[in-house]
């Protein structure tokens, strides 16, 4: 009897969690029109996007290099549109609703490669960038 009953128990206390999603953890609300680029080895540019209007830059980065502007007091990521020039590059935040990435000409004979980091809330997705070598 006293098996029945501690097996009963433990039943009941299996049956009676439930699976809850983790915290932290958010559905996609910056909606990228794409998340891949290549552009060419001259200078080039290309235009990204979003269904959502409440997301900032995380950071960038940039072959070996990586780009933090968060509490910056040259860029205002808090804001609708703003711009980050480095001296390879040039990223935009033109409105809510679009990002303006340009490479300058890649002269280096190699492959350049930058990951743009974007966050809304609780929420990250990125933009890949290849600019392809002379």
């Amino acid at each position: 009897m006293k098996k029945a009953a501690i097996f009963l128990l433990s039943i009941f206390l299996i049956s009676s969690c439930t699976i809850k999603e983790p915290l932290g953890i958010w559905d996609d609300n910056i909606l990228l029109s794409t998340r891949n680029i290549e552009l060419s080895a001259d200078t080039d540019s290309a235009i990204v996007t979003t269904g959502g209007n409440w997301w900032w830059i995380d950071g960038i980065s940039y072959n070996d290099s990586i780009y933090m502007y968060y509490g910056s007091e040259e860029v205002d990521l808090e804001s609708d549109s703003y711009t980050i020039a480095e001296e390879d590059f040039i990223i935009e935040r033109r409105n809510k609703n679009t990002l303006f990435i340009k490479l300058l000409k890649n002269e280096t004979g190699a492959e350049r490669l930058m990951t743009i980091s974007l966050e809304a809330g609780d929420y990250f997705d990125y933009v890949a960038v290849k600019q392809v070598a002379k």
